[in-house]
């Protein structure tokens, strides 16, 4: 998908774990790894408000759109969301 993530960089920048994120965030460590490794195919506006809320960022930090990036696998998509669960 030519949306890349790259909340590893802000994680970095800020000295946080993605553990302490996922807490300060309200979602799991699992979907916050999905989203990190760029396996999800939406991130609800809620879940990226209060990533950017947490991390003092804005949405143009933890996404990019970079043309000719690999292609959608026709695996089955995942919605990352605020949910605990």
């Amino acid at each position: 998908m030519p949306i890349v993530v790259d909340i590893d960089v802000m994680l970095a920048r800020r000295k946080m774990s993605v553990g302490d994120l996922a807490e300060r965030v309200g979602i799991t460590p699992a979907n916050l790894a999905v989203l990190k490794n760029g396996r999800a195919k939406a991130v609800r506006f809620t879940t990226l408000a209060a990533l950017c809320e947490v991390l003092d960022c804005q949405p143009g930090d933890l996404l990019r759109w970079e043309p000719g990036a690999e292609a959608d696998t026709g695996a089955p998509a995942t919605v990352v969301d605020g949910s605990r669960g």
